[in-house]
């Protein structure tokens, strides 16, 4: 009788205030109740419903299509509306055996912060070794992530990575002035290279690891990573459907503001230069990425502040202009001692269209505008995000698997030093200056990636 009492006093609407039942009390009581075993549910009297009732409901699969090709990703059942934005395809990573393994050389930001990482949510790509000249991070990084103390190489022994069958791929992520010899060296060693941008510190280096690549017959990839993201290419796509009438004015920015003049992008030896080929390559090479042509006359400036030990050795500021052959101009800069901002719009005859955290990792905000009769036209094009690195990773590892060139092969990133080589002549001699890459640049690229 006191159970049924109590029961009465807390849940029935007639002889109590519900409403006044705290939270704490309401549960308490409910777990005597439980506690006690009581058969059956628990009756809110007046409120017609069953609480903590046990249930005859049981774990079933939703309807889904299940392909016979490992490759193609699970179907499940549709429950989305057309009206809202639909999701994309369920990841479908290969099996770990029957992925392309990679050798990670240099552990210093990016690595850390998001090449090693990356490659844990890559569908056909998986770290296998890591190289580094400090024994005692390379020790934690390979604990973390799993690797062998067999698959942990210095630069000293780098070389010995050619009996590692388990490696098929080198990822170069070392300062600039290092790209040429670690890229050679892998090549030697029969491994694939994917190699950090800028390519190396001239255009001459540039040709020698082709060279090097084409002798050892090892596929020869360029980090840019902005040629595979959604966004860029969504740029990309809209431009070249003149969605919006002809291209007529590009507008580029990429800066940041640097802070410890030790750094390496600070020495010129390893950094090749300033804010031009570490974060103004970005402009450069998403123009012609978005254009889809080549410049033909450059015009340039650089400025350094007067006794600013950030720029003892390197540009702190380079700004220029492109033309290309459809007239189109582009006016880009780039700088290392301002707040970040990394941005570019494109300016046709019927509309824009304007990216804003383009050259950024995440966050990319891509806009239009246009006009209609008396309206102006904002749209904001959402995209959803995806891990700019493991996409380029498994872009690299399927040209392998399939035995093909990569969509940004080397000649991609000799053509950039060129180009950059011209914005530091013309910023020296105050005058435009000629580019003639009709033929060195026709065939750039292997075939459009396929990308989800």
């Amino acid at each position: 009788m006191e159970k049924q009492s109590r029961k009465q006093n807390y849940f029935s609407g007639k002889n109590s205030d519900f409403s006044a039942i705290s939270r704490k009390g309401f549960l308490s009581e409910t777990g005597k109740y439980l506690a006690i075993g009581a058969v059956g549910s628990l009756v809110i009297e007046g409120a017609g419903m069953d609480v903590f009732a046990q249930s005859s409901i049981k774990a079933t699969s939703p309807p889904s299509k299940i392909p016979a090709d490992k490759s193609e990703p699970i179907v499940l059942e549709k429950w989305k509306s057309e009206v809202d934005q639909q999701s994309g395809p369920t990841p479908t990573p290969m099996p770990p055996d029957q992925r392309i393994g990679y050798a990670v050389v240099g552990l210093g930001h990016l690595s850390l912060e998001e090449i090693l990482p990356a490659l844990n949510s890559c569908k056909n790509s998986k770290l296998t070794a890591l190289v580094s000249g400090s024994p005692e991070k390379m020790k934690k990084v390979a604990t973390q992530y799993g690797i062998k103390s067999e698959n942990c190489y210095s630069y000293e022994t780098y070389d010995q990575i050619k009996n590692n069958k388990e490696v098929d791929v080198i990822y170069i992520v070392l300062p600039n002035g290092l790209h040429k010899e670690y890229t050679i060296r892998g090549a030697k060693a029969g491994k694939h290279i994917l190699c950090e941008k800028p390519m190396a510190n001239t255009s001459q280096e540039c040709r020698e690891m082709i060279d090097a690549c084409a002798k050892a017959g090892v596929k020869l990839m360029v980090a840019y990573r902005i040629q595979y993201q959604p966004h860029n290419r969504k740029v990309r796509e809209l431009i070249k459907n003149k969605e919006f009438g002809a291209p007529k004015f590009l507008e580029a920015s990429n800066c940041q503001s640097s802070a410890n003049p030790d750094h390496w992008r600070h020495k010129i030896k390893l950094a090749g230069g300033g804010a031009l080929p570490d974060i103004g390559l970005y402009c450069l090479n998403t123009t012609r990425f978005v254009l889809g042509e080549e410049p033909t006359e450059i015009f340039a400036y650089k400025y350094t502040t007067p006794g600013n030990p950030l720029f003892t050795e390197i540009e702190e500021m380079v700004s220029w202009q492109m033309r290309f052959p459809s007239g189109v101009i582009a006016s880009c800069s780039t700088n290392y001692n301002v707040h970040e901002s990394r941005h570019y719009r494109v300016l046709c005859e019927k509309g824009w269209v304007n990216l804003d955290k383009a050259f950024a990792y995440k966050g990319q905000n891509l806009t239009t505008a246009r006009a209609e009769g008396k309206l102006e036209l904002n749209q904001n094009v959402g995209i959803a995000e995806t891990d700019q690195f493991a996409i380029e990773m498994d872009h690299f590892s399927d040209c392998i698997i399939k035995n093909i060139k990569p969509y940004t092969p080397g000649e991609e990133g000799l053509q950039d030093h060129i180009l950059m080589e011209a914005i530091y002549q013309s910023a020296k001699e105050g005058k435009p200056v000629k580019i003639n890459s009709s033929s060195a640049t026709a065939g750039i690229h292997g075939p459009e990636p396929e990308l989800d």
